[in-house]
């Protein structure tokens, strides 16, 4: 392992790992080794290679599109329902995103095969750095025995990313209690009324949209709060 590996680990209910490195191409084989491990420890050895892979591609990307030499930080999370894979940097202008690369390319398809392999994945963020993260799903029920609904999950993705749109400082972390309600019911305001006025701009029927909206949520069965 290179020096310039930092192995921490977390006790908390969630299981936490993180692992500082260096952005170089000997370190991507490094990291997919220490990566196995941990989760042979976690008893995960089914995610392993999927791991591995999207390891590779977000620090790969760090590599490629900020540079050699740049300081990052690798975290793996585990709550029983998902593994959470996040990889941090300080670049917060070079975004990750899906490419529909040739066939013949030789690269271009590192996000791209992040989308395929993840159940699902996005960016978030902050002042000084950005965190370009994915999850799998691990096919445990969460602690409570209970399962988010996919709807819940596209909708936090969609809110996460709405809020690096309109503040590049902040991401959206409703957090628990009244006021992280109160948040995410605003974040949530606002994301739909943009669609609203979009729908509008273009001639839709608003009242008719969101009567199938409400069909739809009444026709399905009940979200898990998260």
């Amino acid at each position: 392992m290179g020096e310039s590996l930092v192995i921490q680990e977390i006790r908390t209910a969630r299981k936490q790992w993180d692992v500082e490195f260096t952005s170089r191409p000997e370190e991507v084989a490094t990291l997919r080794r220490v990566v196995a491990l941990r989760l042979e420890a976690w008893g995960l050895p089914e995610l392993v290679e999927t791991a591995r892979l999207c390891v590779s591609e977000l620090v790969s990307n760090v590599l490629t599109h900020i540079g050699i030499g740049t300081p990052g930080l690798l975290v793996l999370s585990v709550n029983g329902a998902d593994l959470r894979i996040e990889v941090h940097d300080p670049d917060t202008r070079a975004l990750p995103a899906v490419v529909l690369a040739d066939a013949d390319a030789e690269g271009g398809r590192g996000m791209t095969l992040v989308d395929a392999l993840a159940d699902r994945w996005g960016v978030q963020l902050h002042e000084d750095h950005k965190v370009t993260w994915c999850e799998l799903a691990t096919g445990s029920a969460p602690p409570d025995g209970s399962s988010v609904h996919p709807s819940v999950m596209r909708a936090e993705a969609l809110l996460d990313m709405y809020a690096t749109l309109r503040s590049p400082k902040c991401s959206y972390e409703p957090g628990p209690g009244r006021v992280g309600r109160m948040v995410a019911e605003e974040s949530a305001i606002d994301v739909i009324t943009d669609f609203l006025r979009w729908l509008q701009a273009r001639g839709g029927d608003v009242d008719e949209v969101l009567d199938h909206a409400q069909s739809r949520i009444e026709a399905a069965p009940s979200a898990r709060k998260r």
